[in-house]
Order: C-alpha cells, then structure tokens, then sequence
C-alpha cells in the first residue's frame, strides 16, 4: 500500500533551485532511504514533507490525503515524526520528560487544564508518563530516565530523538542523517533499532543518510538526488550499479560501502 506520494515537488530560496520536479513514492512498512551529495536537497525534501517549508510546486499526499500547505503541528497530528541533523533535546531537562514532551502534543486538554491540575488531567499525565517509560523501556534507555538528556553519550542521544518521535505515535517517521557522530558500534545499534521499530512496531520510516554500510544494510529502496533531481530510485542493488550514482555519490573511494563493486 502507498502511504507517502510525492508529486513534481519544486522548491527554491531566492536564486538558487533546491528542488525540481521532485516524486517519489513510499510504501507502508518500507524503509526508504534517500541519499546523495551534500546540497543536493534531502534535508529540504524531508522539511517540505513535514511542513517547515512550502514548496512552490507540486504536492504531498499522505495515506490519500494531502498534507502540502499544513503547518508541522497539524502534519504530526495526521502521523508524521521526525529527527533532525542536529540532536534537538531538551537537554536540561530529563531522559524521561524529553519523551513525555512528544506524548504531551497529542494530549487532550490545554495549557489552562493543565495549570489547574483538573483530575482529568492528572490521570491523562500519568498515563503519559506510564506510556513514556515503555517507550524507553522498549529502546533499552529505561535504566537513564532520571538523567539529565545532555549527560548521554551521542549514541544514546540520537535513540532519544526516536524515541520522542515515536512518543507522538507516528505511521511514518522521518530521520534526518540520524548516524552523524556516531562510532561503528553505535551505527550498528543503530541500524538494529531501526529495523526493530519497523518490524515490530509497523512504523513505515524515511532515511536520510550519509553512511552508505548502513543504507545499504536496512533499506527497502532507495532514492538518489543529486543537484535537486531525482538521478535513480530502485533496491539498493540497482542503486549501487546504476552509473550515474556511481559518478555523482559513490564515485568518492570514502563513500563506497565495503565490499561493493561497481562490476558485480
């Protein structure tokens, strides 16, 4: 079943184009990876479908629906999540209450309630905050929910940022290049916990990612943007021999996963 569609998606910043003519599609229960160079608008993809940026043309549509103009909170709502570049914790605040804030944007009273301390709203937080600590539970961080969020190893951080994402009990999750800083083990638990959420837990998830190991690894399929244009798109497989990827993405020795060969 096609859960993301989308369509001639167009975006640009002043002068310069960021994206042209962008589709793509997203099948329920896929991991979808979507790599290329640096400036080669994955980040402005991933922006557009979540609502931080318009695009000037083209659409989303989401599980049938379109979602292209809606603000980022009424995005999540419809059952997007995402991570970002950069780990966005509230790093002064608690393993746990970085978790219940993602639980906490779907809950069913306002700030008003909430000061009150309305019944209601007690029990409400407390099923938060019960629901919270299965979540950390399941991503094996339950034994560090008094922590400070700060005090974690990246590794750990970036489990953290999935976790809130899967807080607000998303159908897609979008991570943005949710391996940066992390060490070879880290990637692998990483990838595992990956492959866990959507195995287990039936959330369809879209990857923007630079470790090319660990695209190749997880992924179902594969998208390639180069320059703002979709340049391939197939299994990991056709990615990794069509020519043009190789030129544009794989043709630094760096960035080609081990053991692969553009003549196998």
């Amino acid at each position: 079943m096609l859960l993301l569609n989308i369509k001639d998606i167009q975006k640009s910043f002043g002068g310069l184009k960021a994206l042209s003519n962008i589709s793509l599609n997203v099948r329920e229960g896929d991991i979808k990876a979507v790599i290329g160079p640096n400036g080669a608008g994955k980040t402005t993809l991933l922006n557009i479908v979540s609502g931080i940026h318009q695009p000037d043309h083209g659409e989303v549509v989401f599980s049938g629906e379109k979602i292209t103009h809606l603000s980022p909170t009424a995005v999540a709502r419809k059952g997007i999540s995402r991570t970002f570049q950069h780990v966005e914790l509230f790093g002064n605040m608690s393993v746990l209450e970085n978790v219940m804030v993602g639980q906490l944007a779907k809950a069913g009273y306002g700030f008003v309630a909430s000061g009150l301390k309305l019944p209601f709203v007690q029990r409400e937080e407390g099923e938060i905050q019960r629901k919270s600590e299965e979540i950390l539970d399941y991503i094996n961080l339950a034994n560090r929910k008094n922590e400070y969020a700060s005090n974690l190893p990246i590794g750990d951080q970036r489990i953290l940022e999935i976790a809130r994402a899967l807080a607000t009990r998303p159908r897609l999750i979008l991570l943005d290049e949710p391996a940066a800083g992390l060490n070879m083990r880290e990637t692998r638990n990483l990838g595992e916990m990956i492959r866990k959420i959507r195995d287990e837990l039936q959330i369809t998830i879209v990857l923007v990612e630079h470790d090319m190991d660990l695209v190749m690894e997880i992924s179902d399929s594969i998208t390639v943007l180069n320059f703002g244009e979709v340049i391939a798109d197939g299994t990991p497989l056709e990615v990794q021999r069509n020519p043009e990827v190789i030129v544009a993405y794989l043709g630094d020795e760096e960035e080609i996963p081990r053991g692969y060969s553009a003549h196998t």
